[in-house]
């Protein structure tokens, strides 16, 4: 039996902000789900790129330099190495879609880090 999912519906459950949970898995990626609000942590993916798209709300990405203002419906790539921070004014549903390999916050570790093990929990 296929298993169908809605991401917003998980996103919209979720108790902790910007701790993302992985809802499927696409060959070597995540497919994972996030309520956020306020501010994650600059950090980069050295090895690989990030896919956000928002469910609901507005969310920026702050880049060195720049920065990607992203309302319902849109989505952007963060390219792998490219130093960002992602920053919800309000409450934020997003999904995103990483490799399995990337770590949430890349090399910087803060008290919002949330391992693998963590984002693979089911409650």
């Amino acid at each position: 039996m296929p298993n169908v999912v809605v991401p917003k519906q998980i996103a919209e459950s979720l108790a902790e902000l910007w701790c993302p949970r992985v809802i499927a898995e696409v060959d070597e990626s995540y497919v994972k789900v996030a309520k956020v609000h306020g501010s994650l942590a600059w950090h980069a993916h050295d090895g690989e790129d990030e896919l956000f798209l928002v469910l609901q709300g507005r969310l920026r990405i702050e880049m060195e330099g720049s920065e990607v203002n992203l309302g319902e419906g849109e989505m952007f790539v963060v390219p792998r190495g490219v130093r960002h921070n992602p920053v919800a004014d309000d409450e934020c549903l997003l999904l995103l879609v990483e490799r399995k390999s990337t770590l949430h916050t890349g090399s910087t570790v803060t008290e919002r880090t949330r391992s693998i093990t963590e984002q693979l929990r089911t409650s």
